[in-house]
């Protein structure tokens, strides 16, 4: 897909995605009297068609936002048909910003559901440590370990050529490749009832991340290796890929404040 404003052309390959619905664990941190709980699975709706770029930001796509002097530099060692990576999601949120602004159309970053629908099978959730224990917190700890141990992760911090992780079960590529992505989904901590989550409280300086498997990371970190939130082996990389919302910036401004 070509999108021109002014004497700029800024080209975003895009894959629509038909409605449909999934069941889907909840990102965040779920207690059960003071107790670590697994996430609930939740029967998720995507009402209309999603557009979604088929790959994640390149380096030479913001390096455009750079020199519009919209985008901090992300990764200086990094230059044209590679994802952009050592970006924070302040970043990402920018370059949304300046892509909708220069071509005139609403771009924005994937909710946690609408990622996780486009990812299809590559989709993996938290690494679970199930129950806590309250006379053996380190048990649950040791399970996640051993939950993610055996998913056989392996560190890869080189980005690649985009399309280099091929394609999955929807036309979407590198989902679930050695970069992760940012989400406008901000993380959550819950209470859980016998009737489900009793109360939940979001903090929106850190945001849901997906890739090899969900976790979380502040708004400001740029390297996953360097810290933040994140829950199990850090990232290897941070970048992001956009929505494209047909109805513009007023569908987008009604779906922030819950009325879409």
């Amino acid at each position: 897909m070509s999108l021109r404003a002014g004497n700029s052309s800024v080209v975003s390959e895009l894959v629509t995605l038909p409605p449909g619905s999934f069941d889907h664990a909840q990102p965040g941190e779920f207690l059960r009297d003071n107790h670590p709980a697994p996430a609930p699975i939740v029967r998720e709706m995507i009402g209309t068609p999603l557009e979604i770029m088929k790959f994640q930001v390149t380096a030479s796509d913001y390096d455009r936002c750079v020199s519009d002097g919209a985008c901090k530099p992300a990764d200086s060692r990094l230059a044209g048909n590679v994802p952009a990576t050592g970006v924070s999601f302040l970043d990402a949120q920018a370059y949304a910003s300046w892509l909708s602004a220069k071509t005139g159309e609403s771009w924005r970053l994937p909710t946690d559901v609408e990622w996780a629908y486009a990812a299809g099978e590559r989709f993996r959730t938290d690494i679970e440590g199930g129950e806590g224990d309250p006379a053996d917190p380190a048990k649950r700890w040791l399970t996640q370990y051993r939950n993610e141990t055996a998913l056989g992760r392996k560190p890869d911090p080189e980005p690649r050529a985009r399309g280099s992780f091929g394609l999955n079960s929807k036309g979407v590529a590198d989902i679930a490749g050695n970069v992760w992505e940012w989400t406008s989904t901000c993380y959550a901590h819950a209470t859980m009832s016998s009737g489900g989550v009793a109360s939940s409280i979001g903090n929106c300086g850190v945001h849901v991340v997906e890739g090899f498997h969900r976790t979380y990371m502040s708004n400001f970190i740029r390297d996953g290796k360097s810290g933040g939130c994140a829950v199990g082996t850090p990232p290897d990389n941070l970048g992001f890929r956009l929505v494209h919302d047909r109805g513009g910036f007023l569908q987008a401004a009604l779906r922030c404040l819950g009325l879409t």
